[in-house]
């Protein structure tokens, strides 16, 4: 079953970008309402304690930037 429609050309690249949006707004939304979650996130090295919905889905978009907790 695949969940994700391919791309129109067929590009992996272009699908893992789309996927990777797709997840970074739903873990956004996920988060707005997750103490636990935000922590888990500072946790991994994404600084969004304080963001946003959007400010945090476009934290998630990107590599993180802060250096991961152990």
């Amino acid at each position: 079953m695949n969940a994700f429609p391919e791309s129109e050309d067929g590009d992996p690249a272009q699908d893992l970008d789309r996927m990777n949006a797709s997840l970074a707004e739903w873990a956004a939304r996920s988060a707005a309402d997750s103490t636990a979650l935000i922590d888990r996130f500072e946790e991994l090295g994404y600084a969004v304690r304080g963001k946003s919905e959007d400010e945090i889905a476009e934290i998630l978009r990107q590599p993180p930037t802060g250096h991961r907790r152990t």
